[in-house]
């Protein structure tokens, strides 16, 4: 399996293709791009019937291995063994499995309609970005004891992505870990989960701006090859290919545990911010999963639920995007975006580059081949089956207090963007599967103004608030915080 950069020119891509581990430990591509493969595997019927009988974790190598084809399947095999196990991946509900990894529970059932909640935040940090993070922890510390290397990973967060990279990463040899996020801007309790760690190897900036300034830093110092290459800067964000490829396991496990057969369709609904959780979803559908829709649930900001109702892909500006309770989805510029829009335009690196090129340039592009506009490839995006819809404040307080009086479960705010969306779209004989985000607990400010009540807390959680906190506090200024990556690396 080798890989082409999304702004790449086809003859480009064939003199230099990379290969898994030549990108593992990587973020966006020389030329500002994104890594996808030069096609998708596709699985078969025999395989996918096979791997119904699976535990989640040989599910998994079935799946790395038909894009980590460099590395050997007997290490593919321990990773994912020693990354998914029932002790990373807690109970933390009472009433399921915690072996079962993602465990499924319908909620509704009535006239043939199905709505299904898959729960992906068993794992250290109460959230569904542990599912990848855990993993490519261990693959990092790998690849990098095979070369006795080190890395410095530069990330930014927007809440739930920074506890998980840091919880995977943290005492791991040879990593050390400098992730930003916007000041004041996430929950008490995701960022007591971050500040809180006092680990030699973990350094929390807090910058004076929204996320997208913080990502927009990522993407400028992923930019300075020579600054990257001098500091060994690498990156988990979810433009970090082996991060996307980890989430498409559980897509596959959703519909293998909510079908009975390979003819039976399902549609996933997923809260999204920043295109990487349903870019997953895609890729899978891509891959031969049958996938009938793929429901993208966006809170007030709402960029990507403009793109998909009217092919206009608007960025706003960071004065123009709302600080919303359920703020990982805070983001107005969708980093993982650029992979679909390359498989929208049937692989032209060279168009995907002028299109993005405007974004920076012009905040956007129009694909909805109207006079004037860049392009008629909105047309085409219904044959991938994308759907959207929007949530407000209002919508998630009510729909946490609906979801907890019918079915007896507190979930988060996320989530609960996820849910109202999800049921704009649901079909009789095709199961909805939302896809969970978060534990309730991350987001209790909420939960108490929805229900009167504070959240329950699974146990080593309950004063996480009151730890010492760790952090430094920067303008958004990419110079700046270049020279405290190398202050701290002595590189």
């Amino acid at each position: 399996m080798q890989y082409v950069s999304t702004r790449a020119d086809a003859s480009a891509a064939a003199k230099s293709p990379q290969h898994f581990s030549d990108i593992l430990l990587g973020g966006l591509a020389p030329d500002g791009g994104l890594y996808l493969p030069f096609e998708y595997p596709q699985i078969s019927d025999a395989e996918l019937t096979a791997w119904r009988k699976l535990s989640y974790a040989d599910l998994a190598v079935e799946i790395l291995k038909k894009f980590a084809t460099d590395i050997p399947e007997a290490d593919l095999k321990a990773l994912a063994h020693k990354t998914y196990t029932a002790d990373v991946y807690r109970n933390a509900r009472k009433d399921e499995k915690s072996a079962d990894i993602t465990p499924l529970r319908v909620l509704e059932e009535n006239a043939g309609k199905k709505l299904v909640l898959q729960a992906l935040s068993n794992g250290p940090t109460l959230a569904f970005k542990d599912m990848a993070m855990q993993l490519l922890g261990n693959l990092f510390e790998y690849t990098l004891a095979k070369h006795d290397a080190q890395l410095n990973i530069f990330g930014a967060t927007s809440g739930d992505t920074g506890s998980a990279a840091e919880y995977a990463m943290r005492g791991k040899k040879g990593i050390r870990v400098f992730m930003l996020s916007p000041h004041k801007k996430m929950s008490a309790f995701q960022t007591a989960q971050m500040f809180s760690l006092q680990d030699p190897n973990i350094f929390n900036i807090a910058i004076e701006g929204v996320f997208d300034d913080a990502q927009d830093m990522v993407k400028a110092v992923s930019n300075d090859l020579e600054f990257k290459a001098r500091q060994k800067i690498g990156t988990v964000n979810s433009i970090n290919w082996a991060r996307v490829v980890a989430q498409v396991v559980y897509y596959f496990r959703g519909y293998l545990a909510a079908t009975t057969a390979n003819d039976q369709k399902v549609s996933f609904t997923v809260p999204s911010g920043n295109f990487g959780n349903i870019c997953a979803g895609h890729i899978a559908r891509q891959m031969g999963l049958p996938i009938d829709k793929l429901v993208v649930a966006t809170n007030e900001n709402d960029v990507l639920d403009e793109f998909f109702r009217t092919g206009v892909y608007r960025v706003r500006k960071s004065a123009e995007t709302y600080h919303t309770t359920s703020p990982s989805m805070d983001i107005s510029k969708a980093s993982n975006f650029e992979r679909f829009i390359f498989d929208l335009t049937a692989g032209d690196g060279k168009r995907v580059r002028e299109l993005f090129h405007k974004v920076e340039s012009q905040g956007g592009f129009d694909l909805s081949g109207k006079p004037g506009s860049d392009g008629d490839e909105f047309k085409l995006v219904e044959k991938y089956g994308f759907r959207s819809g929007k949530s407000t404040h209002a919508d998630r307080v009510q729909t946490i207090r609906d979801v907890a009086d019918d079915y007896g479960i507190v979930i988060d705010t996320h989530t609960a963007d996820g849910i109202k969306v999800a049921k704009e779209y649901m079909e009789p004989g095709v199961p909805m599967i939302v896809l969970e985000t978060a534990l309730a607990a991350k987001f209790n400010e909420t939960i108490l103004e929805a229900l009167g009540e504070d959240a329950e807390r699974p146990a080593g959680f309950e004063d996480i608030e009151k730890l010492p906190q760790k952090f430094v506090v920067m303008p958004p200024d990419v110079d700046k915080v270049k020279a405290y990556i190398a202050s701290n690396t002595g590189l």
